[in-house]
């Protein structure tokens, strides 16, 4: 049974909490509040709040201004804070890993589809992604189940790895799927933030399959569930491809 869960908006300030008398539904609980009242929502949504569909036409409404409201705010030459070895977390937390046997596929055999608005859509091999110019970072992944913690990831530069395969980066969207069925999306800006990274490496070792082996996306401006794991296709577009948990009403945009 999927766990009772709350959203943190792009400053982890405020969370919405029972907005009506007796509502205890878990996917109407899961936006973060931040600049409109109930009241605000009611008079653009053109919403009486007096029973579930409106409230939840009110919160998605909400959730759209988060979204553009986000997007407007961000900066995509502001970095995210960096940290030093010595405050790595040891051992990082991790979520959604149901086993080896079912998540890892064979190196020799895995071929990361390339699909949408690219050039190249030829499938890309785990060494042919290694034999690019590599990068890493050490910095704080934030997931919305309240907890945070410092890693180090490897890996290739996202906007380079979109050069690489000819995308054509004034489209609006990059969408992944993913081994566990998966997926969700982003906005092009911060696809092509500098610490945006696809990454194979965790403490410079291969990406643990708890991690997300063989490649996760890793966005210190984004997040937990914004950054996808056991990815296994990447596609540029400009449909909102949304994301699993956004279509059941978290932030989409969820970040900074």
């Amino acid at each position: 049974m999927i766990e009772k869960k709350k959203i943190i908006n792009s400053h982890n300030k405020e969370i919405v909490k029972d907005v009506y008398k007796g509502l205890d539904i878990p996917s109407r609980r899961l936006f973060g509040k931040k600049a409109l009242s109930l009241g605000a929502i009611s008079m653009l949504s053109g919403c009486t709040l007096s029973n579930e569909d409106s409230i939840e036409r009110a919160l998605m409404v909400m959730s759209r201004f988060n979204d553009r409201v986000q997007s407007w705010l961000f900066d995509p030459n502001q970095m995210a804070p960096t940290y030093s070895e010595e405050m790595l977390t040891k051992p990082f937390p991790f979520n959604a890993f149901y086993g080896e046997d079912e998540i890892r596929p064979s190196p020799k055999n895995f071929k990361l589809k390339v699909s949408g608005l690219v050039h190249d859509t030829r499938d890309l091999t785990l060494a042919g992604l290694h034999a690019m110019p590599q990068t890493s970072q050490i910095t704080r992944h934030i997931c919305v189940e309240g907890w945070s913690a410092i890693g180090k990831w490897g890996g290739v530069r996202f906007r380079n790895f979109l050069k690489h395969i000819g995308a054509d980066t004034n489209a609006s969207f990059v969408g992944f799927r993913c081994h566990d069925d998966y997926y969700t999306s982003i906005d092009m800006p911060t696809a092509m933030h500098a610490q945006t990274l696809l990454t194979l490496t965790y403490a410079d070792e291969v990406l643990p399959p708890k991690y997300g082996y063989p490649m996760k996306l890793r966005m210190p401006t984004k997040l937990g569930y914004k950054n996808p794991k056991y990815i296994q296709e990447i596609f540029v577009t400009n449909v909102n491809p949304g994301g699993y948990w956004e279509d059941q009403g978290y932030n989409w945009y969820g970040g900074s």
